[in-house]
C-alpha cells in the first residue's frame, strides 16, 4: 500500500512537470505571446494606484506560465544537475565554465524576469558567478526564439550581431565580476553550502518523489525571495510606460545621442521578451535608426525588475558591476555597427 502511495504520489508530480512544460510548447507552436499587452495608450484615464495594478494583472494574466515554468524548471535544475559536475566544469576559472553557461542560454526561451531564479538555481549548485551570470544575460538576449523573431521582424544581419555582441558582453561581463572580491566571496559562500553534508551532501539518493518534492519546494523558496521585489519593479515600470510616449523617444533615437538614449531607455525601461521586438519595429518605422535599435535590443537582461530581483540572489554590487559593464558594451557595439555599416 505504502508503494502504491509513492507511485501515485511520483506519477502525479511528473505529470504536473510534463504539464508545465507541455503548457509552454504548446504556447509556441500557437504562437500565443506571453508577454503583456498593455501599450501606453491603454494607461489613460487610469489613476496613480490603477496603472500598476492594472499593469500587473496584465503581466500575469499572459505571463503567469512564463513565471511558473521558471521557477519549476530552477527547482528541478537544483535538484537533479549534477552538482559535483557543475562544480567541476562551469568554475569561473575554466574557459568550459563560461562556454556551457553561453551554450545552454538560447534553449530558454523566455522573459529576461524568469531569467533570475534559473540563474539561482545555477548559482546555489555550486557553479562559478562568472558562467552563471553569463547565463543570465545570454538567455534574454539570445535565444533561439528571440532571434528567430528579431530576423524575421527586423532584419537577419541585426540577428546575427545581437548574437555576436551578446555572447561577448555575457562572457565579459561573467569574466570581470569573477575577478572582484565580492564575486570570489559569492562564489565561496555557495561552494561551501553545497559541499557542507548536512546542506547538500547525501549518501544515498532519496526516491524520486521525495526529489521532485524537494525540487518543488526550492522553487516555492525562490519564489518568495524573487516574487515580492519583482512585483516592486513592475510598479516603477508601470509608471515609467505610462507616461513616457513613444513618438516623442523615437524623434530622438538616431545617431550618437540616439545610441545613448536606447542604451538608457532599453535597460532599466522593462520590455518583456518579443515584446520589445515588436515595440522595435514600431520605433524603427518611425526612424529609429538600427544602431540605436542593436542597443536598445542589448539593454534587455538589465532591466530594472530583473536587477532587483537579482540583488536577492547576490548583492547590489555584483548587480550593479554586470548592469554597467552590460550598458557600456550596449553603446560600444551600437556605435561600432552604426559606423561599420553607416546606419547611426
Amino acid at each position: 500500500m505504502k508503494l502504491d502511495i509513492r507511485v501515485l504520489r511520483t506519477g502525479f508530480l511528473l505529470a504536473f512537470v510534463f504539464a508545465v512544460i507541455g503548457g509552454v510548447i504548446y504556447t509556441r507552436i500557437v504562437a500565443y505571446s506571453l508577454a503583456p499587452t498593455m501599450k501606453p495608450a491603454h494607461f489613460k484615464g487610469l489613476s496613480l494606484w490603477e496603472i500598476p495594478v492594472a499593469y500587473i494583472i496584465d503581466y500575469l494574466s499572459h505571463g503567469w506560465l512564463c513565471l511558473l515554468f521558471a521557477f519549476v524548471a530552477a527547482g528541478l535544475v537544483y535538484e537533479f544537475m549534477p552538482k559535483e559536475s557543475i562544480t567541476r566544469y562551469m568554475s569561473s576559472s575554466r574557459a568550459m565554465g563560461y562556454a556551457l553557461g553561453a551554450g545552454i542560454a538560447p534553449f530558454f526561451t523566455v522573459c529576461s524576469c524568469t531569467m533570475v531564479p534559473l540563474f539561482a538555481g545555477i548559482t546555489y549548485t555550486g557553479a562559478g558567478i562568472g558562467p552563471a551570470l553569463t547565463f543570465l544575460l545570454m538567455a534574454p538576449a539570445a535565444n533561439i526564439l528571440t532571434i528567430l523573431l528579431t530576423g524575421e521582424i527586423l532584419s537577419w544581419e541585426l540577428a546575427g550581431v545581437r548574437v555576436v555582441a551578446s555572447l561577448i558582453t555575457a562572457i565579459t561581463a561573467g569574466v570581470v565580476i569573477s575577478r572582484t572580491p565580492w564575486g570570489k566571496e559569492i562564489e565561496k559562500a555557495n561552494r561551501l553550502a553545497t559541499q557542507n553534508p548536512q546542506v547538500s551532501v547525501k549518501t544515498a539518493k532519496p526516491p524520486l518523489d521525495d526529489r521532485l518534492w524537494g525540487a518543488f519546494k526550492f522553487g516555492g523558496y525562490l519564489a518568495k525571495q524573487i516574487l515580492p521585489f519583482f512585483f516592486l519593479g513592475l510598479v516603477a515600470v508601470s509608471y515609467v510606460e505610462a507616461y513616457l510616449a513613444e513618438e516623442i523617444v523615437a524623434t530622438y533615437l538616431t545617431g550618437i545621442g540616439g545610441i545613448l538614449l536606447a542604451s538608457v531607455i532599453g535597460g532599466p525601461l522593462y520590455t518583456p521578451t518579443l515584446v520589445e521586438i515588436v515595440l522595435g519595429r514600431g520605433l524603427m518605422d518611425l526612424g529609429m535608426s538600427k544602431a540605436a535599435m542593436l542597443s536598445w535590443l542589448m539593454g534587455q537582461p538589465y532591466d530594472i525588475p530583473n536587477m532587483v530581483a537579482t540583488s536577492r540572489i547576490v548583492r547590489w554590487k555584483v548587480v550593479l558591476n554586470y548592469a554597467l559593464v552590460a550598458w557600456a558594451f550596449s553603446v560600444i557595439f551600437g556605435l561600432t555597427y552604426g559606423i561599420l555599416t553607416g546606419s547611426l
